[in-house]
């Protein structure tokens, strides 16, 4: 691949990265689809992704460290959302990574009954699916893709 394939494929990622994200935003306020935490942690690499593409067309001699950087990310996402998956299959139990918002400072019956009432959303929940899959499932496929072109992209940097 040349510099500007590489650079191509980077662009690629960052306007795929911003459209996930984009997506997920929409599911979330416009369709009215509570994300549960997972689903608010697999985001995190997307965000990530965007700014190292950032700053490496900013700098454009970090571009080689830059697609193993983002091989990592991606890879740590698929574990993510395939740790997710297992819970929405029932293969792993929920742990306290799905109860974030519980909160300690519980002093009185009225704060009890206040946390009672708000409607948290269970990490073994699916609430929206796209062609029949979760979005933990699409994010598996899509992080594993991602990470694979990354790293060999970074692999075969110095070949061409």
């Amino acid at each position: 691949m040349t510099k500007k394939k590489h650079k191509l494929t980077l662009k690629l990622i960052l306007l795929f990265s911003i459209f996930a994200l984009i997506a997920a935003y929409f599911i979330e306020y416009v369709l009215g689809h509570q994300p549960c935490n997972l689903c608010l942690i697999e985001r995190i690499p997307f965000v990530i992704a965007i700014i190292i593409i950032l700053f490496c067309l900013y700098f454009k001699k970090l571009e080689k460290l830059s697609f193993i950087f983002l091989s990592s990310i991606f890879f740590i996402a698929t574990l993510i959302s395939f740790y997710h998956f297992g819970i929405e299959q029932g293969f792993i139990k929920e742990s306290l990574v799905c109860d974030l918002d519980i909160k300690s400072d519980i002093v009185t019956k009225e704060d009890l009954l206040n946390q009672l009432k708000q409607k948290t959303i269970s990490c073994k929940d699916v609430t929206f699916k796209f062609l029949g899959f979760s979005l933990a499932t699409i994010n598996i496929f899509t992080s594993l893709v991602l990470s694979y072109i990354t790293l060999k992209i970074f692999l075969s940097y110095e070949k061409n």
